[in-house]
Parts: C-alpha cells; sequence; structure tokens
C-alpha cells in the first residue's frame, strides 16, 4: 500500500492541506495517508521545526505533501536563532529528502486570462515549466561568514549536480514541446561558465532530440514576462530558479494557482508555492486549488499515476472557471472550491 505523509505545517496550510487530502482519498482511496508536524507547528510542539519524529516518519514514505511554513513578521519565530525557525525545518526536509531538482509549472488557465497582470493575448496558452537546482549553489555552500563590516556568501557547483538537475530537464522537455532553455551568467560567473558546459555536454551525449539554447538570466527575467511563450523548459540553479520561478508566478494571476514538485533521491515533495498567508488563516477562505495540484503532481511523478493526475487537473481547471475562489474574484471558499473539485470529477469532459 503505497504511503503519504502530509505536513500541514503553519498558517492556511492544514485548510488547504485537508482539501487536497479530501481530493487525494476519493481518487486514490488505496493510499494511505499519515500527518506529521513541520515549521513553526513543530517547534511549539516539539522545540523543533522539522522534528526526530517526522524525519523518522519520513523514510517510510512514498511521497510526502507539504502545506506551508512559517508565520507573520512579527512572530516570535523570527527571532529564534536561525536552525530553529520554520524556514530553516523547511530547507532542512528538503536536505532529508535528497530532492535536488524542483518543478514549477507555470500556467494559464483557460479562461482565466484576465486575471493575469500580462494583456491576454500575451497569457494565453503560457505553459512553461522551471526546473530548479534546490539543494546546492549559495544558498547551501558552507564557505559563509559575517565578519564585521564584511560578509561573504560563495556559489559553488559540481558536474554531477549540474548533470542530475540537467537530466530532470531534458526527461521533461520530452515529454513536452522538446525544447530547454538553460539559464546562467556565463559571461561574469566562473560556475556559470562549467553550468553551460556540463548542461550542453549533456545534451549533445544523451538528449540530441531536445533542442537546447542557453540565455543570461538578466534577459530571461526581461523576456519571461514580456514574451512568455517562447519557453517551454526552464533549467537554471538555485538562486537564479528562486528569482525567476517567484517572477514567473505572478504571470497566471494568483499565486493560488501555482504548484510545485520536488524530487531527488527518494520520496517526492510535493507543495504549493504560496505563503502560510497567516492574515487569513483559520477564515475558511484560502485558495485550494495550488495544494490540489500539488496532489495531482503527487500522483504524477510520487506514485505513477498520470491518467488519475490528469483528471485530478481537468477537475481543477472546470471548478476554477465556474466556482472562483475570493483571490480570482469569485466567491467560493476552500470548502465549496474543494466540493467544486470533487463534483467536477464525475463530469464527462473530465473523466
Amino acid at each position: 500500500m503505497p504511503k503519504v505523509i502530509t505536513l500541514p505545517g503553519d498558517g492556511i496550510g492544514p485548510e488547504v492541506t485537508a482539501a487536497a487530502v479530501e481530493v487525494l482519498r476519493e481518487v486514490a482511496p488505496d493510499v494511505q495517508i499519515e500527518e506529521h508536524a513541520i515549521g513553526g507547528t513543530a517547534y511549539e510542539r516539539y522545540g523543533d521545526p522539522f522534528p526526530q519524529i517526522t524525519r523518522d516518519a519520513l523514510q517510510e514514505a512514498d511521497a510526502v505533501l507539504l502545506g506551508t511554513v512559517g508565520g507573520p513578521q512579527n512572530s516570535p519565530w523570527n527571532s529564534l536563532p536561525r536552525h530553529l525557525r520554520p524556514e530553516s525545518g523547511l530547507l532542512a526536509l528538503r536536505k532529508a529528502l535528497g530532492c535536488y531538482a524542483n518543478l514549477r509549472p507555470v500556467r494559464v488557465q483557460p479562461g482565466l486570462e484576465h486575471l493575469s497582470p500580462l494583456k491576454p493575448e500575451l497569457a494565453r496558452g503560457v505553459d512553461i515549466l522551471i526546473v530548479r537546482e534546490l539543494l546546492g549553489g549559495i544558498y547551501f555552500d558552507g564557505d559563509r561568514q559575517i565578519e564585521g563590516s564584511v560578509a561573504y556568501n560563495t556559489m559553488r557547483y559540481t558536474t554531477p549536480e549540474v548533470e542530475r538537475v540537467a537530466k530532470v530537464a531534458f526527461w521533461a522537455a520530452e515529454q513536452r514541446r522538446g525544447r530547454v532553455t538553460s539559464v546562467d551568467k556565463a559571461n561574469v560567473l566562473e560556475v556559470s561558465e562549467l553550468w553551460r558546459r556540463d548542461v550542453q555536454t549533456l545534451r549533445d551525449r544523451e538528449y540530441r532530440n531536445v533542442h537546447l539554447n542557453h540565455e543570461y538570466v538578466d534577459s530571461v527575467a526581461m523576456l519571461i514576462v514580456a514574451n512568455p511563450g517562447r519557453y517551454d523548459v526552464i533549467v537554471t540553479e538555485n538562486l537564479f530558479g528562486d528569482i525567476l520561478s517567484d517572477l514567473a508566478a505572478v504571470i497566471p494571476g494568483s499565486l493560488g494557482l501555482m504548484p510545485s514538485a520536488s524530487l531527488g533521491d527518494g520520496a517526492g515533495l510535493f507543495e504549493p508555492i504560496h505563503g502560510s498567508a497567516p492574515d487569513i488563516a483559520g477564515q475558511g477562505m484560502a485558495n485550494p486549488a495550488a495544494a490540489i495540484m500539488s496532489a495531482a503532481m503527487l500522483l504524477r511523478h510520487g506514485l505513477d499515476r498520470p491518467q488519475v493526475a490528469n483528471q485530478v487537473d481537468r477537475a481543477v481547471a472546470l471548478a476554477l472557471r465556474e466556482h472562483p475562489t475570493r483571490d480570482l474574484g469569485g466567491k467560493a471558499d476552500t470548502r465549496t472550491f474543494t466540493h467544486a473539485v470533487l463534483n467536477a470529477m464525475g463530469s464527462p469532459s473530465v473523466g
């Protein structure tokens, strides 16, 4: 029996995770689902944002569904030593799972082009997959320090690190439109020279059927909003991927429409990219679409059930058109939207 560990986390995390779990139970009743704590909630309960009981549970997981982590800006959690803050629990979780490739789909839902800050003709049909390296680079390199009036961090990559995430990007492109854009800053950074060389070498050696081009990160930051339709799969390192994926996230019109998957050596991690939204937590008004679509990615990449995943995605798209949530200009609350997704499962256009 497949086992999914849920980590609802903080803020609206428990609400949107509950919605995603309800959908999972409907489409995959054979899956065992077990809940554990992460983030600020885990710190309050165990004195650790990533407690040992959660670590141990992950050893038996086939996939992990995460809610949200973190509190408001004035939360006492933000004054804790860095290793005890909720976000440190998230970084430790990714590292424990060996999740080195973050998949961030950026898709404008048909009929919702008007929600995008871009002109409808630019937003229409946008379907980008950003593959971000997640365990290396400047965020994880140990060569960092603050020394009086001087501070430094270092960015470091090895060929195996570059190749393993590039393989995910090329594999994804083979399932999509066959185009990969590798993003770097090779005109000024030696680490980007290595990145560009290794991605090109891998493509020439193993993925000749995939079209590859290289672009500088500053150019992509402009073009991804000026002409998003030019992109299919984007692959890049950790820092650039963090910035570009958040920039691209505005294109669909709401962070509530943005799921993600983090894949690697062990169980995959699936989560909506929006924050914990503590200002609306507990009010039943959070948009659960991203969490439900993250559950669809879990079905596709974590449990190898692509047909069921497609069914969930189509149900979400139908529910978004007919019962938009408040952040999308509609009236549906968390429960109403979840029920709309479940009802859509029986629609002939979905099944």
